[in-house]
């Protein structure tokens, strides 16, 4: 008997986890605290454990590549999937803070492994706090995208301090983001769009991208799309806002 033939959480047709078995809240709280391991420092991170086809043991001394795309929250890991394959030779991971929904992302990736002998095995899932712990796994200057998008819009005022993007924030995703590296946000609420614009327009290490360049960059196409929340929005006919920056040098 075939694995997933008996594993009710498994669908028999397609192979992959099925998301009602995985289902919690629709955001956590980003300033409790949560109990999971955190590596010390970026060269702490087992790339084994994430990529094992590419990094067979955690040789943290020879690693020819690292990880270059990060999705803050990523969900369900609908972005994920999708630049797997249109990178496929990019490293990159989603940051989860809720436990489940983690769990499911995993075993998406594992599944789709299984099913597509030698992709996506350049994304991988870690549930962690990325308002807490950026610095802990990338290096300054390793991304090239960082990913937010449908963030937890905290409306009352007195939680704007855990909105995922704030100036305060914005200071270490540049650290992490190399000159030229890229900020993609989105959201359907207007006050937030709104916000995390203003956030980035005035930050010193940021400058929107063009139309020109939005219009030619793949992952923008992704951004109201790869997603759960994306695809809601879309059936409801509702607005998004999107917000795309790059990074920058520090004026002399």
């Amino acid at each position: 008997m075939l694995e997933h033939d008996a594993n009710p959480t498994i669908s028999k047709s397609t192979g992959l986890p099925r998301k009602r078995f995985y289902r919690a809240r629709a955001h956590s709280n980003p300033l409790s605290d949560s109990h999971f391991p955190i590596p010390i420092c970026p060269s702490e991170v087992d790339y084994s454990l994430h990529y094992p086809q590419l990094f067979p043991s955690n040789d943290q001394l020879h690693r020819p590549k690292k990880i270059e795309f990060a999705d803050i929250g990523c969900g369900f890991g609908g972005l994920l999937i999708s630049l797997s394959t249109i990178f496929p030779e990019t490293l990159m991971i989603g940051m989860e803070l809720r436990d489940k929904v983690t769990e499911y992302v995993k075993e998406r990736i594992l599944a789709l492994r299984v099913a597509n002998p030698g992709q996506y095995q350049n994304v991988s899932v870690v549930r962690t706090n990325s308002m807490k712990y950026i610095p802990n796994y990338f290096e300054k200057a390793q991304l090239s995208k960082m990913f937010f998008l449908f963030p937890d819009p905290h409306f009352k005022e007195k939680n704007h301090r855990r909105r995922v993007i704030s100036p305060h924030l914005l200071d270490e995703y540049a650290y992490t983001l190399r000159v030229g590296g890229i900020i993609y946000t989105i959201t359907d609420v207007e006050e937030l769009g709104e916000w995390m614009k203003s956030c980035l327009e005035n930050h010193p290490l940021f400058e929107a991208l063009t139309a020109e360049e939005l219009e030619v960059d793949p992952a923008v196409k992704l951004l109201s799309s790869a997603t759960e929340e994306g695809q809601k929005v879309a059936r409801n006919e509702g607005q998004t806002f999107q917000a795309v920056y790059r990074r920058i040098s520090a004026a002399p």
